[in-house]
């Protein structure tokens, strides 16, 4: 048997319900952000809205790794640019300074091949100490020691990267990583 359509009216509460329902769920959602990323959901930025200028001087290098300070430097520099409302300028203007030193860069064997005991897979670890100082107070804002990222490579045959990708993609994952520790709050 063939039901008979809602009438008009029936149309209309079914309509008012469905609106008043996603208003409600509306509602509920906006209720739950905040202006204070503290105090709950934010759509502010997460870091500090006061500073506005920050100076990334070349990190130290402490071990034998020529040049990964360099690049490390570079991929914060990069990560700051590409996430937060600050502007990278030179040390002497900065409202803060972002400055570190690269303590290890270490080679670690994950996997070898099972008949010829050869490496097949590998691991680069960086670590760094880093300080993250506003010039305007004197006030370190954030500081980490033995800071790490590690990555893999695969040096064997058939693929054949070098210790270098590994090494840039830790050096990537660091910089994000510290870009993340700056943010207040947490």
């Amino acid at each position: 048997m063939k039901q008979p359509a809602p009438s008009a009216a029936v149309a209309s509460m079914m309509t008012r319900r469905t609106a008043i329902t996603l208003n409600v769920a509306l509602l509920a959602c906006l209720s739950a952000c905040t202006t204070d990323p503290t105090k709950g959901y934010s759509f502010n930025s997460t870091y500090d809205e006061s500073i506005r200028t920050v100076a990334v001087p070349i990190f130290n290098n402490s071990t034998f790794e020529a040049g990964l300070d360099a690049q490390l430097t570079e991929a914060i520099i990069k990560e700051i640019q590409r996430t937060t409302t600050w502007t990278v300028v030179s040390t002497g203007t900065a409202d803060a300074t972002l400055s570190g030193t690269l303590t290890s860069a270490d080679l670690g064997t994950l996997s070898r091949a099972p008949f010829t005991g050869l490496t097949q897979e590998q691991i680069v670890t960086v670590r760094i100490d880093f300080e993250f100082k506003d010039n305007r107070s004197g006030q370190v804002i954030s500081a980490r020691r033995n800071f790490a990222a590690s990555e893999t490579f695969i040096p064997a045959n058939g693929v054949g990267e070098r210790i270098g990708v590994g090494q840039q993609n830790a050096v990537q994952t660091l910089a994000r990583d510290i870009v993340h520790e700056l943010r207040t709050g947490w």
